[in-house]
């Protein structure tokens, strides 16, 4: 009786996760933000998680994050829009509106120049609370003080990101010992295809197989992105760059604002509807451009398990590894671990919103996988949050969302080796 009830209300819980995501489209529209993609910054939910089961108590995490918010990745973006407000502004081609944001954005744009990739304040404070979270959430592990090893990739931005988080640890508690790197000899766990990576192996590119009979994304009749570019240009007639090119920088330059804390540079630009209308068919690809580097990403996948096998056996007492990178780390990493997926993945594209959202992929987004055990059992287990929402794995499992380590160790290790 007991088992059945057991597997009952393990089956309500997994039929409960993968009905939250039937309504992703409500909840992209609920929030136009998410239709931001990777741009989209971290909101700091608090879901209820899934007590452990008796007796088993947390006693090392491992930890994949992407940087935090920053500015625009490159320069080009604010060179273009410098050049395109200042010709239709001597030219007189903007509209009121126009000319209001021409006005701002030339007071902003030493800012924006001089911060080009660089981790922002909003970044920072990202890191800081996500890493409170996790003391408070699992203060276990974290208590009695120990070992830390955390790396970072070569770029300012994962560093200052890595920085920020450690930081809030050692606040939290100053027993604990955390030793930061950000060397290419770290690159294989926290950035493979780094070019200056000496470990780095040309794993051959994959392509997602998916089925698009049945992909019709919803497509609501909204402004084209000339009505759009025609709320602050009258015309861009003899401007140096194309009416699209003015709309791709404008659009690229509204979801990069929450990051840096200029949302009133552009307010009412686009309408909600406008944001998230197309949002299905981004989400499409950015998955398959994420696919094609699930290859290249193994060896992230192999320095969670060798860590973490390493504080199991005993030869290690760290009682965290934190790693931090890019969104071209992270979302390759979900896919291929099959985060929220199902086993064998998906191959309908009509069905793929509901396991992959890009999303996830956001400023400061992160997977953390808890390892438990108890005393009495000698089965280690281990769960995995995303953002910290508790996930399906593509592994069997009798108390979802905590998996066996045994079985967990034996299917990565498995595609590791692929």
């Amino acid at each position: 009786m007991k088992k059945i009830l057991l597997f009952s209300v393990v089956a309500v819980i997994c039929v409960f996760t993968y009905a939250q995501r039937l309504n992703v489209l409500d909840e992209v529209k609920a929030n136009p933000q998410k239709s931001y993609g990777t741009d989209y910054p971290y909101t700091f939910d608090a879901p209820e998680l899934t007590k452990a089961p008796k007796g088993y108590k947390p006693f090392y995490i491992s930890h994949y994050a992407r940087h935090g918010s920053r500015y625009y990745w490159n320069n080009s973006l604010y060179l273009e829009l410098d050049t395109i407000m200042t010709e239709a502004h001597d030219k007189h081609l903007l509209t009121p509106d126009g000319e209001k944001f021409y006005e701002q954005y030339k007071a902003l744009y030493p800012e924006f120049m001089a911060g080009m990739g660089e981790l922002t304040r909003v970044g920072w404070d990202q890191h800081q609370a996500i890493a409170r979270k996790m003391y408070e959430s699992f203060p276990e592990v974290f208590k009695k003080g120990g070992t830390i090893r955390a790396i970072s990739s070569t770029t300012g931005r994962c560093i200052i990101s890595m920085t920020a988080f450690c930081q809030a640890m050692v606040q939290c508690n100053p027993k604990i010992d955390i030793y930061e790197q950000a060397s290419r000899a770290t690159l294989p766990g926290v950035k493979p295809d780094a070019d200056d990576n000496p470990y780095r192996v040309r794993a051959p590119r994959a392509s997602a197989q998916l089925d698009m009979t049945n992909f019709n994304p919803e497509s609501p009749q909204v402004a084209s992105n000339d009505e759009i570019v025609a709320r602050l240009f009258t015309s861009t007639e003899g401007l140096s760059r194309s009416s699209r090119r003015i709309y791709s920088n404008l659009k690229n330059l509204y979801t990069s604002l929450p990051s840096i804390g200029h949302e009133e540079l552009l307010v009412g630009l686009f309408k909600p509807e406008e944001l998230t209308a197309n949002w299905e068919r981004n989400n499409l690809n950015s998955y398959r451009n994420w696919y094609r580097d699930i290859n290249v990403m193994k060896p992230i996948v192999q320095d969670i398990l060798d860590q973490a096998k390493l504080v199991i056996d005993g030869e290690c007492n760290d009682i965290a590894s934190l790693r931090f990178g890019h969104d071209t780390n992270l979302g390759p990493l979900n896919i291929v671990m099959g985060i929220n997926m199902p086993k064998g993945g998906v191959t309908d594209a009509s069905q793929l919103k509901y396991y992959f959202q890009d999303f996830q992929i956001g400023k400061a987004g992160n997977l953390q996988f808890i390892f438990y055990k108890s005393k009495k059992n000698p089965e280690i287990l281990v769960k995995c949050l995303q953002n910290g929402y508790e996930v399906q794995l593509p592994l069997d499992t009798d108390c979802y969302p905590y998996y066996k380590w045994s079985d967990f160790y034996a299917y990565y290790s498995a595609i590791c080796a692929e």
